[in-house]
This record gives structure tokens, sequence and C-alpha cells, in this order.
């Protein structure tokens, strides 16, 4: 299956699209329709009615964004009309929300002019808390911004404008500071005259660049003042110098900001540049000269892109969400200057901190420190949000268009990191943990599909080096179907063909095994069994992982790796447990998946495995232990060994946050925990980790969150044995199952924590 296809399966399937809309409060009983509709809704309406800007306090408003486009500059894309530009308008409600927590809805207009337009956007401020304009094509993106700044008293910000102005502009910041230069005495050659290009050389004034000292380029060539052509709104940037072309605009120059096309500056002009000269080139897909070509150029180059795959992204996700963010938690009613500039000092400044190894790890980077290929953070630096909101916030106090004040700044900072939670903070560092020191995972089941996708997509990203356990014919086939060429560089076993390898495991296998009733002649038919023979390749050293159980039962999987590889010497047992990301937060559930009625010395193998395993993800366990009962308000047998289980793990794990037994609600609400039962020893702890007194809650209880909670869910985590394996939830996704490849790695690389600290 292509890119294409994958791409429209992803927007199609189940519930197409990219947004839902949910209900925050509960509605279930006829009391609660009497608040959230009739008579109830009198009061909230009346209070707004005398105070309007209550509308902030009483409904979604506060932390609602608008992302309206007309579809008529899409990036890449070009004028594609609204129809077809909502898929990108949702892309950017989810980064909204998966990066500042800030709730959008998407609005695509059809543009039959400027006023009708303008009109139109007008009329919903009473709606949302901020308008982010995208997508729309100069110069009419410059005057429909400028009017809705004028008529609205809510933050209106064109991000195509000033995201990307923002963003260079922090990269400029340094890229100067490293040039020994300043902004005052810079030349500045522009190359693109649309509404970035037009934008980024406005934010540059502020920053301090002198007007004379920009050349402007479009593809008709310099912008001039000598009356050759009618400029437009171009004519603010048109200069006296006497350029005549690309090439006498760059001679000399000290910084080059491309927003125009790709591969049309070539070697010779970036030598022609002054000592350290800075190249910003940001045209999309292609850049206006490539990073290599311009480094082999000059070797005292500073150098961004629009790209991911090299040093120095200019991503317009190091801003809007936090500038957004910002400007909403204090009920900002514009985006001014100073706010803009706010960000881009916040941003210049954190790429100047010491990097978190966290970060490092996610981009395989040891090296990430301020320099010329680290002039601004990486888009995944989860200091963003703590650093650009506040930083965008002062800026509106500081400026008195805020409605609101923060007063208490580190309380501030706490409640951003939870709004965006920690979910995608655990898989990102997981799979950043992974991509540093790749590691072979065998595949025993890949004559699957979804298998061998997911092996293509870890193989793709740098997360594992798969090896395929199968029919060749058949693997084959699925490869030239969906189109999976990588994998053909990766190993390929038939267990049933490789008789050399099967014969060696077999006697491994039987010289452990003989007393057990295995004969020699069993040990080689076993060793038909994909799962015996990947569980034989890793303990033999041969694999350093192994993921199955896509299409196969629990325990055909579980009972090979036991058999062959074995538990860690320092457990006496195994257990399963799963990663819950919510979004209410993430939990860890055990166990879910192996010991079926545990007694109290399996449970308290299990609590000791569960807190070391969450420790791994650098977060410190608070265990509740789940019952059907609170305290001893029932006494069942299932009870009393909850509560005994958490006597004797205080014993056996000093230090350990750990309570029970208790009921699943009682113990993630901490307000009524601590005012039904405020001995516990969980109040004031937010419970992270719930350890099940037997299997079927806990194995219930994962899947329903997955099923009908929408909660994603990773793993299992098969916590205990002497080598990473982890069978599979039967029916997981490619998705899911790399996820958990990206586990079995980090564990494989023998890695103290599997996300570090930030």
């Amino acid at each position: 299956m292509s890119l294409r296809d994958d791409a429209l399966a992803y927007h199609g399937s189940e519930k197409p699209g990219k947004l839902e809309i949910i209900a925050t409060k509960p509605l279930s009983t006829q009391y609660d329709l009497s608040l959230a509709y009739s008579p109830g809704v009198a009061e909230p309406c009346r209070e707004i009615a005398e105070h309007a800007d209550r509308s902030f306090l009483y409904t979604a408003r506060a932390n609602l964004v608008a992302v309206i486009s007309d579809g008529s500059a899409v990036l890449g894309l070009g004028n594609i009309g609204p129809e077809a530009a909502k898929p990108v308008m949702e892309g950017k409600a989810v980064l909204f929300k998966k990066f500042a927590g800030i709730d959008s809805v998407d609005l695509e207009l059809r543009r039959e002019s400027i006023d009708a337009f303008v009109e139109t956007i007008a009329c919903l401020e009473p709606s949302f808390g901020g308008i982010n304009l995208e997508d729309i094509k100069a110069p009419e993106c410059f005057e429909i911004e400028s009017r809705l700044k004028r008529r609205m008293a809510i933050p209106v910000m064109h991000d195509d404008q000033h995201g990307t102005a923002i963003i260079s502009g922090a990269a400029l910041v340094n890229g100067l500071e490293l040039a020994g230069k300043t902004p005052a005495e810079v030349n500045v050659v522009v190359l693109g005259a649309g509404a970035a290009a037009i934008a980024c050389a406005r934010f540059y004034l502020t920053l301090g660049v002198q007007r004379r000292n920009i050349v402007m380029i479009d593809k008709e060539g310099v912008l001039r003042n000598d009356g050759g052509r009618e400029l437009g709104y171009m004519a603010e940037f048109a200069t006296d110098r006497a350029v005549s072309d690309l090439a006498a605009a760059l001679r000399g120059a000290d910084v080059l900001l491309g927003l125009s096309a790709g591969n049309i500056v070539n070697p010779a002009m970036v030598r022609s540049m002054a000592d350290n000269p800075i190249i910003f080139a940001m045209a999309n897909p292609d850049p206006e000269i490539g990073y290599a070509e311009a480094r082999a150029a000059r070797d005292d180059l500073i150098m961004a892109t629009g790209r991911s795959d090299t040093p120095n992204q200019v991503n317009n996700v190091l801003g809007f969400p936090y500038i957004f963010r910002g400007a909403l938690d204090v009920g900002a009613r514009e985006i001014n200057d100073r706010m803009k500039v706010a960000a881009a000092e916040a941003i210049a400044g954190l790429a100047r901190e010491p990097v978190p190894e966290a970060v490092s790890r996610v981009y395989t980077d040891t090296n990430l420190r301020f320099g010329r290929e680290y002039l601004i953070p990486k888009p995944l630096d989860p200091r963003l949000i703590t650093t650009i909101a506040p930083a965008v916030a002062r800026a509106a106090i500081e400026t008195g268009v805020a409605r609101t004040t923060i007063t208490d700044w580190p309380q501030y900072e706490a409640r951003l990191l939870e709004r965006v939670g920690l979910g995608q903070k655990l898989i990102t560092g997981v799979i950043g943990q992974a991509r540093r020191a790749p590691k072979r995972v065998v595949f025993p089941e890949a004559e699957d599909y979804e298998v061998i996708k997911a092996a293509q997509i870890a193989a793709g990203q740098g997360i594992a080096d798969p090896i395929l356990l199968g029919r060749r014919d058949k693997i084959d086939q699925l490869i030239q179907q969906h189109g999976l060429e990588l994998l053909e560089r990766h190993t390929i076993i038939d267990p049933t063909a490789d008789k050399e390898r099967a014969r060696r495991y077999a006697e491994l296998y039987f010289a452990a095994r003989q007393r057990r009733g295995v004969s020699y002649r069993d040990a080689l038919q076993t060793m038909q069994n994909r799962n015996y023979f990947g569980a034989a390749m890793v303990n033999t050293g041969e694999a350093d992982a192994m993921v199955s159980g896509r299409v196969q039962a629990y325990s055909r999987v579980i009972k090979p790796a036991l058999q062959i590889i074995g538990m860690d010497t320092t457990t006496r047992r195994v257990a399963g447990m799963y990663l819950v990301n919510t979004r209410h937060g993430t939990y860890f559930f055990a166990d879910t998946t192996v010991n079926i009625d545990p007694d109290i010395a399996a449970l308290l193998d299990i609590v000791g495995l569960t807190a070391r395993t969450v420790r791994r993800f650098n977060l410190e366990p608070v265990i509740a232990v789940i019952s059907h009962s609170n305290f001893g308000s029932v006494d069942s047998a299932e009870a009393v060994k909850a509560a005994e289980v958490v006597k004797r793990s205080r014993r056996r794990y000093p230090g350990l946050i750990i309570d029970g037994e208790l009921q699943a609600n009682v113990a993630l609400d901490n307000e009524l925990l601590a005012k039904t039962y405020p001995f516990s020893k969980l109040v004031g702890h937010q419970v992270n980790t719930l350890v099940f007194a037997d299997l079927s809650p806990g194995n219930v209880a994962y899947k329903l969150l997955g099923q009908l909670g929408d909660a994603e869910l990773i793993g299992p985590i098969l916590m205990g044995m002497k080598k990473p394996v982890h069978v599979l939830q039967m029916g997981s996704n490619a998705r899911e199952i790399v996820n958990v490849v990206a586990l079995a790695v980090a564990e494989a690389q023998g890695t103290e924590a599997v996300v570090p600290k930030t």
C-alpha cells in the first residue's frame, strides 16, 4: 500500500476526518439536562448579557480558536478551493490541540469578495477566543488581516505571515549572534514577495534591520523605485540600490531569506556573500539551494530550511500553538508586535539553553547544542509551551491588551503541562530512545500485512532492523503488492527451509527441556513453529527482541518465550502491563494479560515489577490496588487479598507510594479520596498506576477504555523476561505494533530509563 493509499485510508476510515466534538460536562440525568439547558442555562446567559466578557468564563470560548481559510494558497498545492483545503485546516486544528491543548474549529469559506469575507469572519467574534487565518493568498491576505484586527477584540493572526516571520526571526537573532553581527548593520536579500516574505521583512524591521539594507526580489526581478513597473503592496520594499538581479544583490550580502522556488540559488552566489553568511532557504519541498550544496560552497555558512531532514527547520509549529495559548490565557484582545517579538526572543533564548537528553534522544542527536546547526529548538521540545506561552502572556499584560492577569507564574506553567498531557511525551520519548540505537527485532508473523507494514515503518523510521519469519514467497508477494521495497534489504528467514538454524536451535531446546518430556525429534519439530524459532533467535543473541501475537492467542506466544528465553533472574514471575493514554492523562494498568488469579505473593511481585517498569519511563509510580471495595467496605476474599498486598508492599518496597484496596473511581478522584478517606497515603498524589487484584477486571478495563473510551493503548508490556519479548494484542494495527517495537528496542538497549528526564 502506497503513502497515497495510507493517507486516504487514514482520513477516510471509521470516522472520516481528524476531529470530533465531545461534551465536557455530564449529561446523563434529568438534573444534568436542567443545568446544561433549560432552565439552568439561563443563569450564565444572564451573567453574560450583563457582562459580555464573562462568556470567556462560562463557555468554551476562552480555549477556542477558529482556523479559517478560503483555500487560495495552500502550501505546495496552490489555489485548490475551500473544500480541498479542509484536510489541511483539520490538521492545523489537530496541531493546536496536540501541542497546546487548544480546541479548534476549522472553517473553510468560499470568498466572493474581500468585503464579504471580512464581514463573515467578523461576525464570528462572539463565538471564539481567537482567529487563525490560514492559506490565503497575497495581497488579499494583508488587507483581510488588517481589517479584521481593526474590527475584532480577539487575537487575529495570519500564520503564513507571522508564524514564519517569528520562527525565522528567532533564527535570525541567533544567527547574527553566531556571526558576530547586529541587525542594524546587515544587508538582507529577500527572495520572494508573497505573504510570508513581506511579513518576514516587516518583522525583521521590528528586530532592528534597516529598511535601506533590504533588497526584495520576485519572479520578475528586483523591486525598484525607478518606476519600471507597478509594485502595489510590494512597494514598501522597493530599493534605490544599484542592483539589477539576484546575483548582484547577493554579492556581499549578509542574509538571504528565501521564500520563493527551489534551486534558483547556485554555489557561486553563496560564495559571493559576506563572511559568515546566513541563508534561510525555505521554499518547499525543494529549498532555493540544497543544504549539502550550500555547505559545500561555504564552511562558515549559517543555514536553515523548511525541511525536517536538515538542521534548523523553520517550522511554524514552533510558534502558533504557544502564541495563541499565551494570548488566550490572559484573554488578549490582539496579538501585537510586542507579543510576537516576545515569542521570537523566547524561541531564540530556548535554543541557547542546554538541550535536555530527552530531546536529543528523540532526534537521535547527542550533539544538540547552540551553534550553526542548532539555531532554533526542535518542534518536539517539551519546553516550548512553558517558554513561549508565558512570554506571550507577559507581553500581552505589559502592553495592556490582556483582559485578565497572571500572578502565580509557576502555577501557570504547571497548568500548561497538564493541558498537553504526558502520553505524547512518553510515546515520542520511547521512539526517540529506540532510534538512538536500533536493534534487531524478529517478527514471527511476517506473513500478516499489518505486521509487515509495521516492520517497514519501524525500519523506515530508524527504530529497528526487522527480521521477518515466514514463507519467502508469501513475504515477497506482500512486499511487492504493497510497495514495501525497503524490507527487501532486511533479513527474511523461512524456519522450515533454514535447516542449519533449526537444528542448532533444536539442540539447545532439547538440552534445556529433555528432562521435561521433550525428545530431540520433538525439539526439531517444535522449531518449525515460528514463535519458538524467533524466541531461539533472541535467546542465542541472533536477534535482540521479539514481537508477536497479532494473529495468535496470547498463550501461543508467551509459552515459547518462557520455555526458551525464560524469566529475568531478579524476579520470580512475569506480568503484563498496558500504558493507557486517555484525554484525562496517562496511566499504567497491571496485571492485565498474564496472571489470572494471583495470590498475595504473586501480587507482591507484580507490584515490584510494575513500579520498576513505570520508573523506566522516568515517572515515580503512585499505585492504587484496585478492588470492588474501599478500605474494608466489602469483606470479600479479593478485597482482603488487595489490602494485605498493600500492607506487605510497604514493607518490601519502602518509599513506594501505594494504597488500597480502592475502587477505581475513588482512586482516580483525589478530591473525593481526600474528603472520604483523608487517611489514605494517596491523598495529595495523582495516581498514575493501577494494580488489579486479579486479571479479569484489569483486562476488561483496558479493553473497554480502548474500544469505548477512545484511549490509546500501548502494549502489552511483558515484564520480568530475561530478554525483550512483547506479545501483541490480537488484532493490533500497524501503528500499535510500531509502538510496541519501539518499547522492545528501548528495552533491548539496556538503558536505565526508556524516557529520559527533561
